[in-house]
């Protein structure tokens, strides 16, 4: 079975994701600087409004170098305490290099918990490189990635040329249900919606039918 994530903003985004057939949700606030990192207070009551896994988004700064590392260091801990045990991050350096000290010294602070690697691969300057700097680190088991920063429209090759490496590709980033075969036939199974789940635009909350439009989608094809 595919799975499908979900961005949810707060408990009532999450509990209508799972209701709708989300297996996961990723738990971000402030999308118009594209996903920072909740309160731990927002944390706490989505892990005790759903059952399917949350992964709770890292990042205190719009764009992708990660800031004062040590405000995030203590968010991170913060988080954790708050129930968080899944986590999304990923750092650049300014000139589009994977920032691995960053991305290291946040991983040390998740403790081994199971990570994504999000949309900075996108971004990125050299995607095998970024790739195989951070494939040993403890946790991660995907890469959220449109294949381009423009979005699936223009990756989707990229993604499919991926779909074979060792780590979980998560397909996002203007996903459309016409993009399924595609991507399906090469493999990934695992697919990321945010605006796709919130028909009404990102001042609505996520809708349980639309989620559920997707989650037979997914099913049409898991099981072709």
């Amino acid at each position: 079975m595919a799975l499908l994530e979900v961005i949810a903003l707060d408990a009532r985004d999450a509990v209508a994701a799972q209701e709708g057939g989300a297996d996961r949700v990723e738990l971000v606030a402030d999308m118009a600087a594209d996903g920072l990192s909740p309160s731990p207070t927002t944390v706490a009551e989505v892990r005790a409004a759903v059952d399917i896994p949350v992964r709770v988004m890292l990042r205190l700064v719009d764009g992708f170098v990660p800031g004062d590392l040590g405000a995030l260091v203590r968010r991170t801990v913060d988080l954790r305490s708050a129930g968080a045990e899944e986590f999304v991050l990923g750092f650049l350096t300014p000139d589009g290099a994977v920032d691995l000290p960053a991305v290291t010294r946040v991983v040390e602070a998740i403790d081994g918990a199971p990570w994504t690697f999000h949309r900075a691969i996108d971004h990125c300057a050299d995607r095998a490189a970024l790739r195989a700097a951070v494939a040993e680190l403890p946790g991660l088991d995907g890469f959220l990635t449109a294949g381009a920063a423009s979005g699936v429209d223009h990756g989707i090759a990229t993604l499919i040329a991926e779909a074979s490496g060792l780590q979980r590709i998560l397909a996002g980033g203007g996903l459309r249900p016409d993009h399924l075969p595609r991507l399906t036939t090469a493999g990934i199974d695992a697919f990321h919606i945010g605006s796709a789940a919130r028909p009404e635009g990102w001042d609505s909350p996520v809708s349980a039918d639309a989620t559920r439009r997707w989650r037979a989608a997914l099913n049409v094809r898991s099981s072709g």
